[in-house]
């Protein structure tokens, strides 16, 4: 699947990839829904009917992604609702031995995330993953989300990786596909980034169910 003699950058996605994806599907599909309604005085349902399609109409872009944006548009302090729940995030099974191995490779390790600042600093002060990373990238310092061409090319600036000895690890088909386009050689899925969701079938990508499954091998 990967040949990781030829590997001398790994890029990692966090959310859904080392950490539960559950935390934030939680928030922004009932924590939010359920906040919005009351700040608002809506039911739950008239809540979720206005949000849903302004979900959907900012999916992929950096705004989705955005803490403050959302915060004004919602008229809700985002990451003050983000830290109510801190103890809902939670670290992916094998992440911190898969990482352990990597520091251990020599290889460059580095987190690229479409996560706000906010909520990056949040998860890495509550996981301690910070300490496995050469680089901490967030798409908000680039000025374009991972499923841009943009992000890739302005990346590969600022880390000068070579395509052709690099991997890449994301949940998100979205962003293999942009990395894809881009050059990146070794693209892997995640298939299982809610641990409280089905696994899903990825047809055009190679797939793990979590990082334990590189172990042996990486």
């Amino acid at each position: 699947m990967i040949n990781w003699k030829e590997i001398d950058t790994i890029l990692l996605d966090m959310d859904g990839t080392l950490l539960d994806l559950h935390f934030d599907n939680f928030f922004w599909q009932e924590l939010i829904p359920e906040k919005y309604a009351e700040k608002h005085h809506l039911s739950l349902e008239q809540s979720q009917k206005y949000l849903n399609p302004l979900f959907k109409n900012h999916e992929g872009t950096l705004n989705w992604y955005c803490l403050d944006f959302w915060s004004q548009k919602l008229d809700l302090n985002i990451l003050a609702l983000k830290n109510e729940i801190a103890d809902k995030i939670a670290i992916r099974p094998f992440t911190c031995t898969f990482l352990e191995k990597l520091n251990q490779s020599q290889r460059r390790i580095v987190l690229v995330t479409n996560a706000h600042h906010h909520s990056l600093n949040l998860k890495m002060e509550k996981t301690q993953l910070l300490r496995f990373f050469h680089q901490v990238i967030s798409s908000h310092s680039i000025g374009f989300p991972k499923e841009n061409k943009q992000f890739w090319n302005k990346l590969q600036r600022i880390e000068t990786f070579h395509n052709e000895h690099t991997l890449l690890i994301d949940d998100s088909i979205n962003v293999l596909d942009a990395a894809k386009n881009h050059g990146i050689k070794y693209l892997l899925a995640i298939k299982s980034p809610d641990s409280q969701k089905a696994v899903r079938t990825i047809a055009n990508y190679d797939s793990i169910a979590d990082l334990g499954e590189l172990i042996p091998v990486c």
